[in-house]
């Protein structure tokens, strides 16, 4: 088998959906030796700021010396994003190696119970990470938590950055019920920590902590004033991602002592892509990318770039001794002579279908004078078309224009000095590899995040 192949036999699984449910995963597991038994976990579920919130436990504990893995999806250009250990890719050699190993084990299911995409890779993942003796896995949920693939694991905490309005078609239309697939996270006995401000989300928190003898850490109404580091990612809202990272690592102390000096070297040497990166292009050009795949994505973008705080923000700045406009003048856009307001911005925008996509328009079209719409390389892609009502309705005086891919809007966008692109993780992926900020692989593998649930959850609330 090549690495094309390993890749094509992925892509294959797709066509199995997300099945919700933890029996396959379980199954499959066992079948390959239980290699969760042999690691420790920290598990990171929420809305939004998983993956930094991921990348700041993995940094800071990497800098204490421990071995430590990374779980996270989707990727952005290569597959191998997801399994990382101490930041380092998993090479394509162990692809092969670990997808061609768990074959024969996929022919013991039945074709109505086959695995899906995401529950291979979760016991791929735990076979590569207890092969690499991994002292520590990071390790972030795909979709909801309760009876997503990578719950089978008992971890040392669980932890639940926030609750917003995202997915519901799968997992329930109100906060209080993606709370209940969130909080499944929860072990019994195990200690669980949440920054969800929202009150009808956390009271479901609470409830399911305490039905599970779980004691529960809010950041926030105790602690985070107490954390004095540098913020370590652009954008404030990343100061509450940093205190609920710092605050996991002190209620561990106990198992895995780290010095507040690591801790604060950890958060300032920490790394993710495409969330508020800003980069400048030989010709000067700036290019602010981030995901905003949200409508809280969106929110958080739109305050980076005027400089007005967001909900979170004014909470958390006063807990770090950077400045709190610091990041957000070097998000925003550069001062046109003789005028106190920013250069015009150009906004590349894509988003999924699947997203509030009215809502997210409202938030971030009336920020650009140049619109750019363009699709997403999804099969579950906004048309560019549908998004030009919701744009012009927030912003009748923006220079609009629909674009067939992101390369003509690049294009059109040469002379502009600043433009955002967001709307789309997936987006952001393609953004990369045509700035040539990641290397670009064989294949296009950004491919494997297109998938469709094959069942709904099961409903509890």
């Amino acid at each position: 088998m090549t690495y094309a192949e390993a890749i094509q036999f992925l892509y294959g699984l797709r066509w199995f959906g997300a099945k919700f449910g933890l029996e396959n995963t379980l199954k499959l597991a066992e079948l390959a030796g239980n290699p969760q038994n042999r690691l420790r976990f920290i598990h990171v579920a929420g809305t939004n700021g998983k993956g930094s919130t991921c990348a700041m436990l993995e940094s800071i504990y990497r800098a204490a010396g421990l071995r430590v893995g990374l779980f996270t999806s989707p990727h952005l250009v290569s597959f191998r994003e997801r399994l990382q250990v101490n930041r380092q890719l998993i090479s394509e050699a162990d692809v092969v190696r670990f997808v061609d190993g768990l074959r024969p084990l996929l022919k013991q299911f039945p074709e109505e119970h086959h695995p899906t995409f995401f529950e291979v890779v979760t016991v791929m993942a735990l076979r590569y990470f207890a092969e690499q003796q991994c002292d520590l896995v990071i390790w972030e949920t795909g979709l909801g938590g309760r009876l997503d693939a990578t719950n089978i694991v008992t971890p040392l905490a669980s932890v639940i950055t926030n609750i917003g309005l995202d997915h519901q078609q799968w997992l329930g239309d109100t906060l209080e019920k993606i709370a209940v697939e969130k909080a499944g996270i929860i072990k019994p006995g195990v200690p669980a920590l949440t920054a969800t401000d929202e009150p009808e989300a956390l009271r479901v928190i609470e409830r399911i902590a305490t039905e599970r003898a779980a004691s529960l850490t809010v950041v926030g109404r105790s602690l985070a004033s107490r954390i004095t580091h540098h913020a370590p990612l652009p954008g404030e809202h990343q100061h509450l991602n940093a205190t609920l990272a710092v605050t996991t690592i002190e209620t561990l102390q106990h198992q895995i002592p780290v010095r507040g000096d690591t801790i604060r070297r950890g958060l300032e040497t920490v790394h993710w892509p495409g969330r508020l990166q800003l980069v400048t292009r030989p010709n000067g050009q700036r290019v602010l990318l981030d995901g905003a795949h949200n409508v809280a994505g969106a929110e958080v973008l739109r305050a980076a770039l005027i400089g007005a705080p967001n909900s979170d923000s004014t909470r958390w700045s006063s807990s770090f001794s950077l400045s709190p406009n610091t990041l957000k003048r070097e998000l925003q856009p550069p001062q046109r002579a003789g005028s106190e307001t920013g250069a015009p911005i150009t906004l590349i925008l894509g988003i999924l279908a699947d997203k509030d996509c009215r809502v997210m328009c409202e938030i971030l079209a009336p920020l650009a004078a140049r619109i750019r719409l363009v699709p997403v390389g999804s099969e579950r892609t906004a048309k560019p078309q549908e998004l030009v009502p919701f744009c012009r309705a927030a912003n009748p005086e923006a220079s609009m224009t629909v674009c067939d891919s992101l390369p003509q809007a690049l294009l059109h966008s040469e002379p502009d000095p600043y433009v955002v692109i967001a709307g789309s993780l997936y987006l952001i992926g393609e953004a990369m590899e045509l700035l040539g900020l990641s290397p670009v692989p064989t294949a296009d593998e950004k491919a494997l995040n297109n998938w469709q649930p094959a069942n709904p959850p099961a409903k509890t609330f």
